[in-house]
This record gives C-alpha cells, sequence and structure tokens, in this order.
C-alpha cells in the first residue's frame, strides 16, 4: 500500500471521524432519556427520576463536549487535507453543513444551559423543555449530517458546470434516495447504543447492591427501550440492505462477498474474500438464501464484484468483515433482550446474576456496531468520495506527507488523552452514582405531580 498524501489524509479523517461519532450517537440517545426521565418527574413526583435525571445530565455533559472538541477538527481537514472536495461539492453540501450549525446546534447551545445548570435555579417545567429543546437538536444535527453523507452515497438534484457541482432541487439534495433509511438505522443505533448504556448500569449497581431503586429503574428502562429497538433496526437495516441493492450495487456486492453476477446468490456467512483471485477462500455460505434476502427470489440473482473494474471496485475485506460484525452484534443484542424480557416476566430481571454480568459488560456493544457500521457506510463507497462526481484520489489537497504523518500523530496522542480523561470522569462519575454529592444543589420539587396540577401550575 502506497501511503501517500492521500492515503494519509484518509487515515486521518477516517480515525477522527470514528473516534468522533461514538460521542454524538451517545449524547443523541441520552439527551432524550434525560428529557424523558424530567418528564417522568414532573408527572408522578418520584425522586428517583430527579436524581437519575441530574446523574445522566452530568454524564451527558461530558459526552457533549467530547464530542464538540473531537469534532471541531473535522471542518478544518475539509479545508486542509480536501480542498478539492469542498472545491467541487461545497455548493451543495456547504448549505447543508451550515443548515446543521443554524437550525440544530444553535439550539442545543441556546438550551444546554439550562439543561446542565438549572436544576435549582429555574422552574422545573422550563429545564423539562430546556431538555426536550437539546434532545431535538440533537436528532436534528443527525439529520443535516445524514443528508449531506448520504447525498455523498448517492447525489441528486443537482448538475455540473465546469467539473462543480450546483444545486438544482433542495428537496431531492436534503431528502436523497439513501438518506431516509441511513437517517433512521443511526438515530435508532444511536437511542439503542444509550439504552445499552443505561441497561448496563443498571445491572452495575444491581451488582453490587448499591442504589437499589435506581438501579431497578435503570434496569427496566434500558431493557424495555432495547426490546422496542433491537427488532426494529434489524427490520430498518434489512430495508437498508435493499435501499443500497437499488442505489449502490458495487458496494452491497462488497457486503455480501459476491462475484459472479450470473450465479444464484447464496448467503456467505463467512470466507476471506481474494480480489485478485475473485472469489472467497474458506467460504461458508448458505445457497439461495442471499438472493432471497435481496431479491425476494429463491432464484434470485445480483451484480457481482467482477462486472466492476477492479478500480471502481470498494475495498472488500474491510467492508465484508464490519458488515459481519455489525450484524452479528444484532442479533446477539436480539437473544440478549429477549431472554432479559423472559426474566422481567417471570420477576427475576434483578436477580438473575449471570444476566446482570452480562448486561453490564453490554455497554460497548452499541458503540462497536455503530463504528463498523459506519466503515461499511464510507469504504464501501470508494473509490468515490462523491459518487459519480469525484473521486477520492481527486479530492485531497496537495498537503507534504510529512506534514500529514506529524500531525496525524498528534491527532493520536491528544485524542488518546481526551478520550481517557474523559472516560476516567464518566466512570467516576457512575462510582459514585446517582448522589447529592455528585450533583448539583437540591432544586425544587413541584408540589405535587404534574397528573395532579391544576392549571395555574401549568
Amino acid at each position: 500500500m502506497d501511503f501517500d498524501h492521500t492515503m494519509l489524509s484518509r487515515i486521518q479523517f477516517g480515525f477522527t471521524v470514528t473516534f468522533h461519532i461514538i460521542f454524538p450517537a451517545f449524547t443523541i440517545g441520552l439527551s432524550a432519556f434525560v428529557a424523558v426521565l424530567l418528564a417522568r418527574w414532573r408527572w408522578t413526583g418520584e425522586d428517583r427520576y430527579r436524581d437519575l435525571a441530574r446523574f445522566w445530565t452530568k454524564i451527558f455533559a461530558i459526552s457533549f463536549a467530547m464530542g464538540v472538541v473531537s469534532g471541531l477538527v473535522l471542518s478544518y481537514e475539509f479545508g486542509t487535507n480536501w480542498g478539492r472536495f469542498s472545491h467541487v461539492t461545497g455548493n451543495v453540501l456547504g448549505p447543508l453543513l451550515a443548515y446543521e450549525v443554524l437550525t440544530a446546534f444553535f439550539l442545543e447551545a441556546s438550551f444546554l444551559g439550562i439543561m446542565l445548570f438549572g436544576h435549582n435555579r429555574v422552574p422545573p417545567w422550563l429545564h423539562l423543555t430546556s431538555a426536550i429543546m437539546v434532545a431535538i437538536g440533537t436528532a436534528g444535527s443527525a439529520f443535516w449530517i445524514l443528508s449531506a453523507n448520504s447525498w455523498m452515497q448517492y447525489p441528486s438534484g443537482f448538475e455540473i458546470r465546469n467539473g462543480i457541482a450546483f444545486p438544482l432541487d433542495w428537496w431531492n439534495v436534503v431528502f436523497n434516495p439513501t438518506f431516509p433509511y441511513r437517517f433512521a438505522h443511526m438515530v435508532t443505533g444511536a437511542y439503542l447504543t444509550t439504552a445499552l448504556v443505561v441497561l448496563s448500569v443498571g445491572a452495575r449497581f444491581a451488582l453490587a447492591g448499591r442504589f437499589e431503586t435506581h438501579a431497578r429503574t435503570m434496569l427496566r428502562m434500558g431493557l424495555g427501550l432495547a426490546l422496542i429497538l433491537v427488532p426494529l433496526q434489524i427490520f430498518i437495516g434489512d430495508q437498508h440492505g435493499l435501499d443500497t441493492a437499488e442505489y449502490q450495487p458495487a458496494k452491497l456486492a462488497a457486503i455480501e462477498g459476491h462475484w459472479d453476477s450470473n450465479e444464484i446468490a447464496p448467503l456467505v456467512l463467512f470466507g476471506w474474500p481474494d480480489e485478485k483471485a475473485e472469489t472467497n477462500l474458506f467460504q461458508l455460505a448458505i445457497p439461495h438464501l442471499g438472493g432471497l434476502i435481496i431479491r425476494h427470489d429463491w432464484n434470485g440473482k445480483f451484480p457481482g464484484l467482477s462486472q466492476y473494474a477492479p478500480n471502481e471496485r470498494p475495498p472488500v475485506v474491510p467492508v465484508f468483515f464490519s458488515f459481519r460484525l455489525m450484524v452479528a452484534i444484532g442479533f446477539a443484542l436480539l437473544g440478549f433482550v429477549i431472554w432479559g424480557g423472559a426474566l422481567w416476566i417471570f420477576g427475576k430481571l434483578e436477580t438473575n446474576r449471570l444476566f446482570l454480568k452480562v448486561a453490564a459488560a453490554s455497554w460497548p456493544a452499541g458503540f462497536i456496531a455503530i463504528i463498523a457500521g459506519w466503515m461499511v457506510t464510507e469504504i464501501g463507497r470508494q473509490p468515490w468520495l462523491a459518487t459519480g462526481v469525484l473521486r477520492t484520489d481527486e479530492a485531497a489537497s496537495p498537503v507534504d506527507v510529512q506534514a500529514v504523518q506529524i500531525s496525524l500523530a498528534l491527532f493520536v496522542l491528544v485524542y488518546g488523552v481526551v478520550f481517557s480523561t474523559g472516560i476516567y470522569a464518566i466512570n467516576r462519575l457512575i462510582n459514585k452514582g446517582p448522589t447529592p454529592d455528585v450533583l448539583a444543589a437540591p432544586i425544587a420539587m413541584p408540589s405535587r405531580p404534574l397528573s395532579a396540577a391544576t392549571s395555574d401550575d401549568i
């Protein structure tokens, strides 16, 4: 492999975006969870919801800060490392990223201070409103970022003039064909990731015999959401795959390890794609099942990698294995939540120590699945940075190789320090638990539950 300035720039951007994505994914779900906790406190008046809301708000604050810090450099890399890309696609992607700042990030920033520091300084209804607005803002950020990235996957609503992309139909630009399922898949993954973290922390407290009421609440809320989202995510993922088959057939062929367009497609469970020989070594496959899943036809066929020139194919090995890692996690989680649901039904959720131990160790699963999914998405788009518009090897700035090497090394060092510090701080908060010494001074409770309030209270 030739580590020229283009490859090094790809590695640098890939490292920074992989590090960054785990924090927005977590804060998208966690902001919504905090809003739900505050709403339940307002509705029931039960202190456990208030305590948990304040506890998770502290963790949200650290995660949000780490997401901002790790994401700042991405915008600079567009100019320093990918100047040609910015020049060619800026008329389309620039406004989308600007809309993200204007409609989503500003909304988050406007209410974030109230959410973080308003526990005992503003009325409870205003504090709840601020949490809802932050949750809407984080989801709005995902909307615009996924729209921009989906346009890169399958550009639409534009024309090329003198080698530059110009928008013609903003509706088609924003809601490009690959966007709806990709947005649903990502946001569902973010909420599911948060549900697993909440479930894990609840299991951790239950195993230690600490904060029993709060642990029970987190176990049930986390598992309850996961019971809904895991099957939903599998369904959305399947629909997203069918969408990929229509709009990005080369990516799908790499995902499936499918080489021969004339072959009735099997479902390749395992193998080692050999790109030179155009076959899979050590292949374990189920005949017909790949065509049945993709084409809904027992004798279904779809384009294979061999029909594309070698320089038009994505790197098969990382796409092939990243996809299988993501799917394996998805089905493992399906079995896990069914197990938890059965224990819940029989009243053993909080007492089955084996389940609690597995649950306590489950928190990384969502993050790993998200990273694997993004690797499938981004590597699978190669050799294009914007499909059919600009190839990756044509998009990089002519930066000195040594400069990229030095900056990459510094990013690895700085991000390592930031990540380690952030995880240490979050773990300390979790160890202390939802206690007053972790949180701000006690705040004024509503005089009675919202369900019993008068119109004057509202």
